[in-house]
């Protein structure tokens, strides 16, 4: 694209908020003014980003593996936390305290190195870091299933006992419904959020997109180049999953 047809694009867009058309502005006057002083050479893209694309087959595959596998233990969790069992209560709060209570980076070494330890097995950097994400995002989909289900009238379970429904066709049939679909906003921001953690995962050498970013600069020494168009890269597809979510949220609102 030419720098006359880009810089038609400046000045704001249609289908953008003021925002998000003034971070867009920036953004292309910053690479104009980077092309036009010479400073960065565009040619390293042909090879960084195919090595991007394979980054973000393995973040997406991560990230949709650990949030449903996260939704499984998250909706446990969540029924457990608001149920009268005080034993399910306990431990659905030990694992909570735990998982919020440590980073995703130290549940990442920890599952990779010392669990294999513990277990005389061997782990691979992706099942460990679907393991990690499963888990850290189970805790915190957790408080959004407990939100939900106490969000719901509790006329809700008393009218379908009335109808001679029993307590878990009552769950399944008049609870559970309008309870996900009010949490569908939050967990599609835990997806968002759970995207930007596999970053973290490059510690245990999963070649997602910050470990490929990483991989590039140690080949090439192009800091300013690699990790510009790394952030750059985040930012659109961070960018797209904000834009389906607030197609979900308009949805959800009809």
């Amino acid at each position: 694209m030419s720098e006359d047809v880009l810089l038609s694009y400046l000045g704001g867009t249609p289908f953008l908020s003021a925002q998000e058309s003034a971070t867009i502005n920036f953004l292309l006057y910053i690479i104009l003014a980077i092309r036009k002083e010479g400073i960065m050479d565009f040619s390293f893209l042909s090879v960084l980003l195919p090595m991007l694309f394979r980054g973000l087959k393995v973040t997406l595959f991560i990230s949709v593996c650990g949030i449903l596998f996260g939704f499984l233990i998250g909706s446990f969790t969540g029924y457990a936390l608001q149920s009268k069992n005080k034993i399910a209560k306990v431990f659905a709060n030990i694992y909570i305290w735990i998982i919020r209570g440590t980073p995703l980076i130290v549940q990442a070494l920890y599952i990779f190195y010392v669990v294999p330890d513990l277990f005389n097995t061997d782990i691979s950097s992706n099942v460990a870091g679907i393991m990690v994400i499963s888990l850290n995002s189970g805790a915190f989909i957790a408080e959004i299933v407990r939100g939900a289900l106490e969000g719901i009238d509790p006329g809700q379970k008393e009218a379908g006992l009335s109808l001679g429904l029993t307590p878990t066709q009552t769950l399944f049939h008049l609870i559970v419904p309008p309870a996900f679909r009010s949490m569908l906003p939050a967990l599609f921001n835990q997806f968002i959020i759970t995207v930007k953690d596999t970053a973290l995962l490059s510690v245990i050498v999963v070649k997602e997109i910050t470990q490929q970013i990483q991989n590039y600069q140690s080949m090439t020494f192009n800091t300013i180049g690699t990790y510009t168009t790394g952030a750059a890269f985040y930012l659109v597809i961070i960018s797209i999953l904000i834009l389906l979510q607030k197609q979900v949220e308009r949805r959800i609102k009809k």
